[in-house]
């Protein structure tokens, strides 16, 4: 013992520190039995969807090298990247000198030759280039796995997690835009959210950028505009003041981005006041193209021409895609678009490619506000078998093997414990059926199964205990 205390001394630990309550890292979540089977139903429906129209899944490593996710995601994006120290000794190419400077992106640069990864983006455009002679183009890839960000930890926004992407890479058509919006309105038509689905066009965004004689600020327009749900139409003018934007070219902005009325009547204002730009007319073309062909398809969900949806990210060339639910108030819950030429950052131009990314834990959000999921994904087992004794736990072991074979999950009381303890276990697990065996059905090969809802018990054959199940 004295040895013991000895070492924490020595490590200037206190041993009463050992039953200090533990903890997790800020931004981070622990998730329960339910709260797992809730999140498992919404990446099953987007698997089994992205499947569906025919993607196929990959997966991409938890850490990649820094020098592939530094610089892909501006200044502040670069901040936000989880860098892991090298291995072993990761001081030994740093001086005193360094160190004592505290120069901590030259440190970082230093210590660190990995990193989380960010986002899901980066790592597949270097998928692509990795792997290019084995990929058939067009190649439609999705990915559903957990991403980490160096972000302040706040309501609705966490330090660790998941994205659900799908891009087509390798494909100018905008056939894939098409479908992409099809998978959208097939996904939350399954999830039962009812949403609006907003399209807009990087072009179009060029053009107005061009009509107001701004061309040059397009990053700045974008910018700012794409804050207009969050800040409204005066600051985001405030925003533009400031960047430096005329007030005459403000002016000009304004009714484009408070636009009312159908698709087809905002199409024809932004179209006229294009009507000089070679960009923007090609932008509303690739609109009425896309919103056609989609209508034409048919679907569920409302669609909304934006011409303020921006999406803040400057990869974006063409066609911008977001979803909002309409019955919450929250903020987008899927978003994607084309982008041109990302793996040319990787040394492979040319290659354009269109993606939408699903928000699994705003997705989660709407569904337990709306009282969405499914009342029987809570519970994993189907049928909890009483445990009576030795004998009697032995018949239902054999039934419970049968029932697993034909794809049913059942269980048995690991106790000879009170009925009454028994039956609150089912209770509280949310467990259906609860199935009795005792002298009686062990005499005549047959099984009590008692519906946990309605209270109803009737003695069946095991073969209608199956059916039953099933």
């Amino acid at each position: 013992m004295r040895r013991f205390l000895a070492t924490f001394a020595f490590l200037n630990i206190k041993p009463e520190s050992m039953a200090q309550k533990p903890s997790i890292p800020k931004g981070t979540r622990d998730f329960s039995p339910e709260e797992t089977a809730r999140r498992n139903y919404i990446f099953d429906t987007i698997r089994e969807s992205f499947r569906l129209f025919g993607y196929k899944q990959i997966e991409t490593p938890a850490m990649e090298n820094l020098s592939t996710l530094m610089g892909k995601y501006g200044e502040e994006g670069d901040k936000l990247l989880f860098k892991i120290l090298n291995s072993g000794d990761f001081l030994k190419n740093v001086s005193d000198e360094e160190i004592t400077g505290r120069n901590t992106t030259k440190l970082a640069s230093a210590l660190c030759e990995k990193g989380l990864r960010y986002d899901l983006t980066v790592p597949f455009a270097r998928y692509v280039v990795q792997h290019r002679n084995d990929l058939q183009m067009p190649f439609k890839r999705f990915q559903i796995q957990p991403v980490w960000r160096a972000d302040r930890p706040q309501k609705g926004r966490y330090r660790e997690f998941y994205q659900c992407d799908a891009d087509v890479v390798g494909s100018e058509s905008l056939m894939n835009e098409v479908e992409l919006l099809e998978l959208i309105d097939f996904v939350f038509s399954r999830l039962n959210i009812n949403v609006q689905l907003k399209l807009n066009n990087r072009k179009v965004l060029s053009g107005i950028a061009e009509a107001i004689g701004e061309p040059d600020k397009i990053a700045d327009i974008t910018v700012a505009i794409d804050k207009i749900d969050k800040i409204g139409i005066d600051n985001v003018n405030e925003e533009l003041r400031s960047k430096g934007i005329p007030e005459k070219a403000i002016e000009t902005l304004r009714p484009l981005l408070t636009l009312s009325g159908s698709n087809e009547q905002k199409m024809a204002v932004v179209a006229d006041v294009l009507k000089d730009s070679e960009t923007g007319l090609k932008g509303v073309e690739e609109l009425k193209t896309v919103m056609t062909a989609f209508n034409d398809r048919g679907h569920i969900c409302e669609l909304d021409l934006d011409f303020s949806l921006a999406r803040g990210l400057n990869y974006y060339t063409g066609t911008i895609i977001e979803v909002k639910a309409k019955d919450v108030a929250i903020g987008s819950i899927t978003g994607g678009g084309r982008y041109d030429n990302l793996t040319g950052v990787f040394g492979m131009n040319g290659l354009s490619g269109v993606g939408i990314s699903f928000g699994a834990d705003r997705i989660y959000d709407v569904l337990t506000h709306l009282d969405l999921f499914p009342s029987t994904i809570s519970s994993s087992v189907k049928v909890l078998f009483i445990n009576f004794g030795d004998k009697e736990a032995e018949v239902a072991a054999k039934h419970i093997k049968t029932l697993r074979q034909a794809g049913i999950p059942a269980q048995l009381y690991p106790d000879q414990a009170k009925m009454k303890k028994q039956m609150g276990l089912a209770d509280a697990e949310k467990i259906p059926f609860v199935a009795i065996i005792g002298d009686d059905e062990m005499k005549n090969g047959t099984v009590a199964l008692k519906d946990m809802s309605s209270g109803e018990q009737r003695t069946v054959t095991p073969q209608e205990l199956v059916e039953i199940l099933k």
